[in-house]
Parts: C-alpha cells; sequence; structure tokens
C-alpha cells in the first residue's frame, strides 16, 4: 500500500458499536487530570516526560470493563490520557520559566490555565487538516500507536471487555505503580533512606596558568524507579547519548573550570543551609559538591543550552520536504472544501468551522497578551504570529512523533527554536524589559503546548485507524481532555512548587532553566555566548559524525545523578534485546511495528509479549513513582511531617534500586526463562 487510506482496521469502517459515550468521556476526563499530574511532576524533576497513551490505555480498560465498554470507548478515554500527558509537558518547559525569571513569585493558576487552554485548543485545531497528511498518506510508524493498539487488542479481544480473558502482563502495570510509589514515599515522605548518592573528591592540585587549585571527581546516581523506567522505554541507544552529554558535562568540563577557577563557596545562610544539606550534615564535603553544582547551574548549563538550539533547529531542516508536503495538503483540503466521506472512519471536523476557530482564537491569544505584557501593539501582532508558528510546531511535532514516539519527540527543541526567533524578534523592535521577556514566554508557551497536544493527538489517531475508530469524536474527546487538564495543571504545579520550589535540586526544571537562559541572553544581555557557542559547536560535530544532538545536550543540563539510573535502564533493555535476538532472531523488532501485527488476534509470539510485558511494567514504574510524587507534595503543603531520619543513610535506597533494576530484567523474560529450564 502506497498509504494507508484502505487499511483494514479491527472494527470495520461499516459498524458502528459505542464510541464518544458519558462513560467514555468520564473516564478520560479522569485520567486527564491524573497523568496530567504525573507528567508535570516527572517533567519538572527530570526534565522529561514519557507518553501517557500505553499507561492511559490499560487504565481507560480496567475502569470500563466493569461497565462493558467496547474497544472504542476504551481507545476514546485514552484520548484523555493523552491530553493531560502532553499538556503537561508543554507547561513544564515553559511556565516555570516566569519563576525562574522572576516575573512571578509563585504559579498564577488563571493565567496558567488560559495558556494551557488556549495552546492545547490550537493543537487540536490545526491537527485536524494534518491529519489526512501525516497518519494515512505516510508510512510513519507511529509505535505508541501501535502499542496501544496491540494492548487493546489483546486484552480487549473483541468488542468488548465482557468475558475476556485479561492478558496477565496488565498485571505488571500494577505492580509496577505499586513498587515505585512505595520507594518513592519511604525516601521523601518517610526519609529512611536516600535517594541521591553522590561524592566528590580531590584528586590533587595541579596548576593552571597563574592558579593553583584542586582537581576536583564528582559521581553519583539517583536512585529512581522512574528514571530507570525512563531508560528501558528511550532505549539503549538514546540512554546512552543522555549518560554521554552528562559525562560530557560533569566529568570533562566541570572539572577543568574547577582547576582553572576554583570551586565557589557558599557564603548566605541559605546557602550554607543548602551545602549542609546536599552534605548530609557533613559541612565539608557538602560545601565541595555545592561548589561543582553551582559551575554547573551558573555555567555547563550554557553549553546545554546551545546544544539544544542547534538540535532544535537541524530537527526542522531534516523533515523540511514533510512540513512543506503538510503544509500543501492543509490548504488544497480548505479550497477543496473537504469532500465529505461516507467511511465513517474517515469523518474529521469540518475543515471550515475548524479554520473559523483557529481565526477567532487570535482575539483571546491578543487579550492574554496584552493582559500579562501591556503592550498593545505587540501583543497584537504576535498574536498573529503565534497562529503561524503554532501550526508549524504543530506540524513539526506530529512528525516528529510519528516517526520516533511520544516519549522520544523533542517538542523542546521546537520550542527552543521558536523561542529564539520570537527572541531576536522583540529585539529588533526594542521590547527587551520584564515585559518583552515574559510575552517571549507565553508565547512559547502556547505554541509549545500547541505542538506537544498536536503530537500526542497524531499517535491517538493512528492507535485509532488501526481499532477503527472515528476521528471526529476522537478529536471532540481530545478537546473535552484539554478542557480538563487546563483547569487543574495550575493547581498541581503551584502545589509542586510551594512544596520543593522550582529551580531547586529536588524540582530542577531543566527545561524551563533552558527557556529562561535563551530569554535572558537575547534580551537582558546575560547569555554566557562562549558556552553557548560551544554547545553550538558540538551539536554540529554530533550533526557531522551522525549522532543525535538533544540527547546528548539533555545530558550536559541535567544533573548527572538523574543520567547515571536513564542510562542503566537503557542497559537492562539492551540486555532483554540482546538476549531475545539470541533466542529468536533479530527480525522481532521490525514486526513488532507493522500496523497488521497491532491488531493481530494470534499467533503473537513470546519476543513480542515480552516487550509488552516490560513496557506496561517500566509505565508503571514512571506512573507510580510520579504520582506519589504529587501526594508528597500535597503531603508538604499540609504540614504533615513524616520523616523519621534527618539525614537517611544511603545504602537501603540503593540496594532496594538494584533490587528493582533485576526485577526489570527479570519479569519481561520469565516466561521464556522458564521455558527453557523445562526444557
Amino acid at each position: 500500500m502506497s498509504n494507508r487510506e484502505n487499511f483494514p482496521s479491527f472494527i470495520p469502517s461499516d459498524r458502528e458499536i459505542p464510541e464518544l459515550t458519558l462513560k467514555a468521556v468520564l473516564v478520560g476526563l479522569a485520567l486527564a487530570i491524573i497523568l496530567g499530574a504525573a507528567n508535570a511532576y516527572l517533567g519538572l524533576y527530570a526534565g522529561m516526560t514519557v507518553s501517557a497513551i500505553i499507561p492511559g490505555a490499560v487504565m481507560a480498560l480496567a475502569l470500563l470493563k466493569p461497565f462493558k465498554g467496547t474497544i472504542l470507548e476504551v481507545n476514546l478515554a485514552t484520548m484523555g490520557a493523552a491530553a493531560g500527558e502532553c499538556i503537561a509537558a508543554g507547561v513544564i518547559f515553559t511556565i516555570p520559566a516566569l519563576v525562574l525569571l522572576g516575573a512571578w513569585t509563585e504559579i498564577h493558576l488563571l493565567e496558567t490555565s488560559i495558556i494551557s487552554l488556549l495552546g492545547g485548543l490550537l493543537g487540536v485545531l490545526w491537527m485536524v487538516p494534518l491529519r489526512r497528511a501525516l497518519v494515512v498518506k505516510t508510512k510513519l510508524p507511529f509505535p505508541e500507536g501501535v502499542a496501544v493498539a496491540a494492548v487493546l487488542t489483546t486484552t480487549v479481544g473483541g468488542e468488548t471487555a465482557e468475558k475476556h480473558k485479561p492478558n496477565a502482563s496488565g498485571i505488571w502495570l500494577l505492580v509496577g505503580g505499586f513498587i515505585a510509589a512505595l520507594y518513592k514515599f519511604g525516601e521523601l515522605s518517610l526519609n529512611i533512606f536516600r535517594g541521591t548518592i553522590e561524592h566528590i573528591v580531590t584528586i590533587g592540585k595541579f596548576t593552571l596558568g597563574q592558579e593553583t587549585n584542586n582537581s576536583w571527581l564528582y559521581g553519583g546516581v539517583t536512585t529512581s524507579p522512574a528514571l530507570l523506567g525512563v531508560g528501558w522505554i528511550i532505549g539503549p541507544k538514546i540512554a546512552s547519548y543522555v549518560l554521554v552529554g552528562g559525562l560530557i558535562g560533569w566529568v570533562i568540563i566541570a572539572p577543568l573550570i574547577a582547576l582553572a577557577t576554583g570551586l565557589p563557596t557558599p557564603v548566605t545562610t541559605e546557602t550554607i543551609s543548602n551545602a549542609l544539606s546536599v552534605g548530609q550534615g557533613n559541612l565539608s564535603v557538602g560545601i565541595n559538591i555545592w561548589g561543582f553544582f553551582e559551575i554547573w547551574g551558573s555555567q555547563i548549563r550554557y553549553i546545554g543550552v546551545g546544544a539544544m538550539l542547534v538540535g532544535g533547529l537541524w530537527a526542522i531542516w531534516t523533515i523540511k520536504n514533510n512540513l512543506v508536503d503538510s503544509v500543501k495538503e492543509a490548504i488544497m483540503g480548505l479550497k477543496g472544501g473537504q469532500a465529505s466521506s461516507k467511511k465513517r472512519t474517515e469523518q474529521d471536523l469540518k475543515y471550515k468551522l475548524v479554520f473559523s476557530f483557529i481565526i477567532l482564537l487570535t482575539i483571546p491569544i491578543f487579550l492574554l497578551y496584552m493582559w500579562l505584557s501591556n503592550l498593545i501593539a505587540i501583543s497584537l501582532l504576535m498574536a498573529v504570529i503565534t497562529i503561524g508558528f503554532a501550526f508549524l510546531a504543530s506540524a513539526l511535532a506530529g512528525y516528529l512523533t510519528g516517526l520516533v514516539g511520544s516519549s522520544n519527540c523533542p517538542i523542546s527543541g521546537v520550542t527552543v527554536a521558536v523561542l529564539l526567533i520570537v527572541s531576536v524578534f522583540m529585539l529588533i523592535l526594542g521590547v527587551t524589559g520584564p515585559g518583552g521577556m515574559a510575552i517571549v514566554i507565553f508565547i512559547s508557551a502556547v505554541i509549545c503546548i500547541g505542538g506537544s497536544i498536536s503530537g500526542d493527538l497524531l499517535q491517538s489517531m493512528a492507535c485509532g485507524q488501526m481499532l477503527g475508530a472515528t476521528p471526529k469524536k476522537l478529536q471532540i474527546m481530545m478537546t473535552f481532555g484539554v478542557i480538563a487538564i487546563s483547569g487543574t495543571i495550575g493547581v498541581v504545579i503551584g502545589v509542586l512548587h510551594e512544596a520543593f520550589t522550582i529551580g531547586s535540586r529536588q524540582l530542577p526544571a531543566p527545561q524551563a532553566f533552558l527557556m529562561k537562559g535563551i530569554v535572558q541572553g537575547v534580551l537582558g544581555g546575560e547569555m554566557l555566548w562562549p558556552y553557548v557557542i560551544a554547545g553550538m559547536v558540538l551539536a554540529i560535530v554530533l550533526i557531522l559524525i551522525d549522532l543525535p544532538v538533544l540527547p546528548v545536550a539533555i545530558g550536559i543540563y541535567l544533573p548527572f545523578t538523574l543520567s547515571v539510573p536513564i542510562f542503566a535502564g537503557g542497559a537492562i533493555r539492551h540486555f532483554t534485546d540482546n538476549y531475545l535476538h539470541k533466542r529468536f532472531g533479530t527480525e522481532s523488532e521490525e514486526e513488532c511495528s507493522d500496523w497488521e501485527l497491532a491488531i493481530k488476534q494470534k499467533n503473537v509470539t513470546p519476543q513480542e509479549k515480552t516487550i509488552r510485558t516490560g513496557l506496561l511494567l517500566t509505565a508503571g514504574l514512571v506512573a507510580g513513582e510520579a504520582l506519589m510524587g504529587v501526594v508528597i507534595a500535597v503531603l508538604i503543603v499540609l504540614g504533615i511531617n513524616l520523616t523519621v531520619f534527618e539525614y537517611a543513610p544511603w545504602w537501603p535506597g540503593l540496594l532496594i534500586w538494584i533490587f528493582i533494576a533485576i526485577i526489570l530484567a527479570y519479569i519481561p523474560l520469565r516466561e521464556i526463562l522458564n521455558q527453557s529450564e523445562k526444557m
């Protein structure tokens, strides 16, 4: 097939079963709020989010099964989970930058909700005319769409989940969630063991130029089940690139800077208290670790900024032909009036209605910018530019999502490119004060949210195409999900900020820091250009040797202790894949990504079931830890203190984490290993 117009869906196009029902909508709204909160925490903590489509599908199935939900109702409810995750991703990449810039002292709930709503609606609307161009007219794999279709056709097995024997591997989602939640509660709330193990040592004094300073070597690991899961999901290659970025920033460049300038020392009461905390009561060790982090935060991170700038622009350039084709498809559809289709599986929202809403959205976007910045003329101009940029970001994010999946889609790279262009534009207009910086963040937030929502919408649309869903009904459900999460995401981030403080080691918000650095650099003259240029050169070198830029960049500006568990998860996935390849050959990966396989009911191979089990277990690890993080934040805000130790020991956490890693390696392969022993 040159395209997927005649794809034989699981539910035939001439058959109608319940889909957009009240119970499906209510479940979808609940999942939007729950998984949006979980990903908001994970994004602020680790700088990345993980697609909520797979765990969302399993949760939707569990909630709808008692009510005899159909497979299309479950799929539609999953759209709510997708809305929550991608709105959270867009918001945490941008809105916290306003706190880091000092424009906001706290999260403004109303403004955050309006920004989320406008960006989300733009993303949904722009993806309607682009659905056929990217889902139907291409051969993009849409990995998470394939995975969800496989999970639903396996667990539901027919039109409804009633009387169908559940897939045993679905249990592992709950197991992973329980383990990670219990671990996080013991670490953060009870404080019975330490979650981050780190140390710094000097390896002697050396003279560099006129200065003689200690040479320092830093290392550590955050014993996070969620980050193990993230590494397993993104795979060994990307996880390795993240670790390479961490090694470049923390093991090579930071020690050189410390040798040349010496370690900074804390001088204020607050910084001394922070040093005592990171040293777990040992002030001398804490001062050194604090100084090393100060070098990273004030200097090394800008190398990551430079690499992200080039990486984002390069991502746009590499798909320019597909982007142009998407634009043409949308324009042709508008001019042609969108022929009415008798096939249920080809019915979208009407193009004329969609484009009318897009044009009308210019008005509230203009009013929002004017309200937030008090710059009338600039706000009007930027409102129009926002609409156009939102389309580009939506098309770009949609294509990248179809290619590499929602979890790996570098929407932050798209946002960085937009942020840089808008910042330079504002500089040319002479708007460089706090109002200019704020409006740049507001614009980027709306565009980032729009791109993120459209990317996940396409992933779900691909799943719907396989299952035989009605596109128009999925688009309506996504709109409901956007409205639900937009009303609550500000509260979630506000609670997290009050509990942990955005920008702290407990909530580093690396993507928001990146946005802040670019705005300050272009409009405030605070950009450390030598570091930014070094990052740009590094990115160019990576491009020339055909290596991905964005994972390396995220490794540079993430704390090194977060890169290590991500790499560990990727290494476990490498072990799993290698075992499967040795046992069954090397063709299983290609087969698993095939659309026909996703809806296949019979003859599911052991290696396919193995990967599915691993995905469910790791999705549980991510969701469980993230949700418990939100619960603990609420406890902190309410003043409920359950702490057992002031300074917890490090070894229990490490032992438990290693045990969880062993479980992650064993559980997916358990059935195959047991069969081998019986032979």
